[in-house]
């Protein structure tokens, strides 16, 4: 991608409003910007990141055995009123009503869709267990908004739901989630912890969410450093010692990432979805839920990648791969930094190409507040022993590689 022909104006100061350090950078590199109170818009630059982060969820799903699906964002009254959860929701539903005065809710969440859609197919013991998972926009009617994108009314999530037979494949399963959470945020540059939640208005008899230390998280989790224990104090109250081996716990603030729930019958009781055993008899099958909301994990991965210039984006969720710089704007140059942005494209590398006629200086500063993971420099000095100067975001060294093994090397 040419820069000159990006749609990206970066800017050198951040909205008055923003705190956070991710919503700083993201409004400065022009990754997103506000519409209004609580909603973001994308940018090309955001899209390309939110986009990484779909795909290597999608493929974690799917390595689970998950079928994707799409939820409409307008929600059936009547489902809600099955589950008693129309009045009781919260935050309260975005409730609206259309032309013929009919009421409807923007999607929140969609237990409700996912059980409906299941109630009408499944019916034998044999097509137990079932994965679905949709990325889908959600709404919630938040009292206040925060940190940019880490608290909003519009949200890019993630829900799988599960469906079983019995609570020892339930809980299998969601040991299998688990699991494919952390190399999920592991893939996207985070560490997180998983600690014991409470399941607040979705339910369940089991609850887990990840966080990530953070200080300005609003989360505040107790941890023992001793056997690992860690729990949302919404769960558990303020307690000091640590209730599996007596030790001192620690509070910690964190933001939560993911959330994974043990529905039990919760919905399918409540919907009266039942299937046949092998004998003959009817039972409410078992559900999971588990969720991650990509919009909060976008600022949270520049909350914990991010220096005094800018961002440092991980490599596999960066918008591109290289940022080349043609620091001269002479003939020479040129055609050396082109040659190099051919070869490179042609190797599947994505190359941000800045091409603009403007100073080292301001190509720099950019480059290190849009925080791609390599930063390649094409001038005079580098061309003459035919090198560009290859630099790590986060390292202060750059190496001077040949142009001819510029690909080998990046690759």
């Amino acid at each position: 991608m040419l820069q000159s022909k990006l749609f990206c104006k970066a800017k050198k100061t951040a909205p008055k409003d923003a705190e956070a350090i991710s919503h700083q950078y993201l409004a400065r590199a022009d990754f997103i910007e506000q519409s209004m109170s609580g909603v973001y818009r994308f940018l090309p630059l955001g899209f390309r990141v939110l986009k990484k982060i779909e795909e290597i969820i999608r493929r974690e799903m799917i390595e689970l055995g998950a079928q994707e699906l799409y939820l409409p964002v307008f929600q059936n009254k009547n489902l809600w009123l099955e589950t008693k959860r129309w009045e009781t929701f919260d935050p309260p539903l975005f409730k609206i009503k259309d032309r013929h005065q009919k009421e409807t809710a923007l999607g929140s969440t969609h237990e409700e869709e996912i059980t409906d859609i299941f109630r009408k197919r499944i019916k034998s013991y044999q097509d137990f267990p079932l994965y679905l998972f949709q990325i889908q926009n959600k709404f919630r009617n938040e009292m206040r908004f925060s940190g940019g994108l880490m608290r909003v009314r519009e949200f890019l999530m993630k829900d799988l739901y599960s469906f079983h037979s019995s609570e020892e494949d339930l809980i299998k399963f969601y040991e299998k989630v688990k699991k494919s959470y952390f190399k999920i945020f592991k893939k996207c540059g985070l560490k997180p912890i998983c600690v014991e939640a409470s399941s607040g208005t979705i339910g369940g008899d089991l609850s887990h969410e990840f966080m990530v230390p953070c200080s300005i998280g609003e989360d505040r989790v107790l941890i023992c450093k001793n056997c690992g224990f860690a729990a949302n104090i919404e769960k558990i109250g303020e307690i000091k010692d640590c209730p599996k081996c007596k030790s001192q716990l620690e509070k910690n603030s964190c933001i939560e990432i993911g959330h994974v729930f043990n529905l039990g019958t919760k919905y399918t009781k409540a919907m009266n979805a039942e299937y046949l055993d092998k004998s003959g008899k009817n039972h409410f099958p078992l559900m999971g839920c588990y969720g991650i909301g990509l919009h909060r994990l976008v600022a949270t991965i520049v909350e914990t990648n991010h220096d005094e210039k800018g961002i440092i984006w991980p490599e596999q969720v960066a918008p591109f791969d290289v940022h080349l710089i043609q620091v001269e704007d002479n003939a020479k140059v040129r055609k050396g930094a082109e040659g190099i942005y051919r070869d490179l494209q042609k190797k599947g590398i994505e190359v941000l190409y800045d091409d603009r006629g403007k100073s080292a200086g301001e190509k720099f500063a950019e480059a290190d507040l849009i925080g791609l993971p390599l930063r390649i420099v094409v001038s005079e000095r580098t061309l003459k022993n035919n090198c560009a100067e290859v630099k790590n975001r986060n390292k202060k060294e750059a190496k001077m590689i040949k142009v001819k093994e510029l690909a080998k090397f990046l690759c």
